[in-house]
């Protein structure tokens, strides 16, 4: 499943979803008009038709009305995946947790967040459901939330829920969660004429009840509160064939993702096979099915038929990835008993202190015959082996400090601290006079634990504290975003690889504390567009090679990877103009060119970075960072011997 083409959909889907909504408001509010205008017409003064400025009026309180509800709907969805899960009684599942079979979600979801280049989302538990489900909600990937039931828990193995999770994963990776937020707006909007047709019908009822000489207009009332209701009910058929034809395709597309995350089908297959001879199948209590469907891993309801159905059929899904299976082959599953608990050390799911020795990975980390932008948003088998590692290789006290809310904002400080050494003293100073010498003491200990495991940690140790940094008060967050800036900027002079740290945690905490605005919001010209990325290729050339001219060399190379920019592109950019200002310029700019630009950029900047044939780790993880300032997670590049705590490793991304 290729990244780009998979947000191309995605923004597709969402052009066609705003195109059938203005049609379906239309239609509604014509309906209304003629409603309102054939009850004053029957009921009102005879042989006299309705006033135009009345039905003028109508029509406007009715667009009103659906927008309205529609704009509250998203907005109060908006605010991030977290409400969603506390909404259908979700339990946030603490840093901490000891149960192993939360510990066990956590893990996954942890390693699935280090394979996908993405921060590590909010988990949640539906205690209440006895049903196998999940889903992911959010507006961005940095403000996502994935909720669980218990049933999921006590019934799937490991690798049955990682095939889940790794299903959800997908819908953050493919731009779903907007989509299905923007859905139920939708969806809401248009439905919301229901509920005031059988208010309007109610009140007309015992208005006619009580009604006198004087109280001609209860008929009327009570005719546009039928005709409402009749239209409403027409707006929840139509709201469910949208929410339907939508939801299916992007379901099959997040199965399919799945299995190439994983690179093995079983585990999603038997989660769906569980499902079909489950007692409890994945049907939802608590939460309205109806509202929600389409956001589940299943539909979660008994009522809905075939024709609005949000999922395909369950054996249907089972065939794709296991085509032997026939419906009869369902074995019945029984649910777990509380307090009856399967094994949860078959996968591995111990903590990371107690694994801090030693895991290594050998090889390439590419094959040579795809380009790494392809990689982007598709970690693989090997990617998510790696990270399930790297999570267990963490040094414990490195582990807990992401884990914590009071550590991990000093964890975050240590890694975007001088890895030289050269400015360390005044960033120390800094934190000293901002935080205390207590606080400082432990930053300085964390800084040294991060330079003896290596460059490799830094990223998924970012990762995975956005969780606990997410719940600090909104301006502490701000108070971390200025005194890293600041970090940044000690000595004059910016690192570009602490710079994208910064980017990544900056862009990561704004989308947690309310809805990003869109990066096509602000479109930019071609010219300034194509600038600044040849200032990102100067400086990244510079950065990466020794001499002038092999930078110069590796810069034109580059520049050639553009394609329909290299003929415009060959001038010189100065690369010594590297203040946050102008970098933050530069890729707030990138951000809003197009996917298919941004792709091509990524591979010139893929181009420089290899010109030598040689990518070291640090290389390989400022690429990465890069990547993640831009929009496009890039999995990790998986290098020759990876986790071992020195930057002289290097990767064959670029073989001969």
């Amino acid at each position: 499943m290729n990244f780009f083409d998979a947000q191309d959909r995605a923004r597709r889907t969402t052009r066609w979803l705003v195109v059938v909504y203005a049609i379906a408001t239309l239609l509604i509010v014509a309906g209304v008009t003629t409603i309102v205008g054939g009850a004053l017409y029957l009921f009102g003064t005879p042989g006299l038709p309705p006033d135009p400025a009345i039905l003028v009026v109508t029509a406007v309180l009715a667009a009103l009305l659906i927008l309205g509800a529609t704009f509250y709907k998203t907005a109060a969805l908006s605010v991030g995946g977290s409400r969603v899960a506390t909404d259908m009684g979700g339990t946030q599942v603490p840093p901490d947790v000891q149960d192993p079979l939360r510990r066990r979600v956590r893990n996954i979801i942890e390693e699935m967040s280090i394979a996908s280049g993405v921060p590590a989302p909010d988990i949640y538990v539906l205690e209440a459901e006895n049903g196998i489900n999940a889903f992911a909600a959010g507006y961005t990937p940095g403000d996502a939330a994935i909720a669980v039931t218990r049933g999921a828990l006590d019934v799937l193995d490991r690798d049955e829920l990682q095939g889940v999770i790794a299903h959800e994963f997908s819908h953050i990776l493919n731009g779903d969660m907007r989509i299905n937020i923007r859905l139920m707006g939708v969806l809401f909007g248009i439905m919301v004429l229901s509920i005031i047709g059988r208010i309007v019908l109610r009140g007309g009822y015992h208005s006619g009840a009580m009604s006198s000489r004087r109280s001609r207009g209860a008929p009327a009332v009570m005719a546009v509160g039928v005709g409402l209701s009749i239209l409403g009910w027409l707006g929840v058929f139509l709201a469910r064939l949208i929410k339907a034809a939508v939801s299916r395709q992007r379901e099959s597309l997040a199965d399919a993702s799945a299995v190439q995350f994983t690179r093995q089908s079983q585990g999603l297959a038997n989660a769906l096979k569980k499902i079909g001879g489950y007692t409890e199948r994945s049907y939802l209590r608590a939460a309205d099915p109806e509202e929600v469907s389409h956001m589940l891993f299943a539909r979660g309801s008994r009522r809905l038929v075939s024709l609005f159905a949000t999922h395909p059929p369950l054996v249907q899904r089972i065939q794709a990835l296991d085509p032997s299976f026939r419906e009869e082959d369902f074995v019945p599953v029984l649910p777990q008993p509380q307090g009856v608990r399967q094994s949860i050390f078959e996968g591995g799911d111990f903590s990371a202190a107690a694994s801090h020795a030693g895991a290594t990975l050998a090889g390439p980390g590419a094959s040579g015959e795809n380009t790494i932008s392809d990689t982007i948003g598709n970690p693989d088998a090997r990617q998510i082996g790696y990270a399930r590692q790297l999570r267990q290789s963490i040094p414990g006290t490195l582990y807990d400090a992401a884990h914590s809310q009071e550590s991990a904002l000093l964890l975050t400080l240590a890694l975007v601290l001088d890895t030289s050494g050269e400015n360390l003293e005044r960033q120390l100073r800094l934190i000293t006079e901002q935080l205390g010498r207590d606080r400082t003491s432990l930053v300085k200990k964390y800084y040294v634990l991060l330079q003896e495991t290596g460059p490799a940690y830094g990223l998924p140790l970012l990762e995975i504290a956005f969780p606990a940094l997410k719940r600090r008060p909104a301006p502490q967050l701000q108070f971390l975003i200025g005194l890293v800036r600041r970090l940044v900027e000690t000595n004059g002079e910016v690192d570009l690889y602490e710079f994208c740290f910064y980017r990544i945690l900056t862009g990561g905490l704004r989308q947690s504390m309310g809805p990003v605005p869109s990066n096509r919001a602000n479109r930019v010209s071609k010219d300034i567009a194509r600038r600044a990325a040849l200032q990102l290729l100067r400086i990244v050339a510079d950065h990466g090679h020794d001499t002038q001219a092999a930078r110069d060399e590796a810069y034109r190379a580059g520049i050639a990877q553009f394609g329909r920019w290299a003929a415009a592109g060959r001038e010189d950019v100065p690369g010594d103009t590297e203040t946050v200002a102008e970098l933050d310029r530069c890729l707030d700019v990138l951000r809003r060119i197009d996917l298919s630009d941004r792709k091509n950029l990524i591979d010139a900047l893929s181009t420089t970075i290899g010109h030598d044939r040689r990518m070291t780790l640090t290389e390989a993880e400022l690429l990465r960072a890069i990547c993640a300032a831009l929009d496009c997670p890039l999995p990790p590049l998986i290098t020759d011997n990876p986790l071992a705590p020195t930057d002289l490793r290097t990767s064959t991304l670029f073989p001969e």
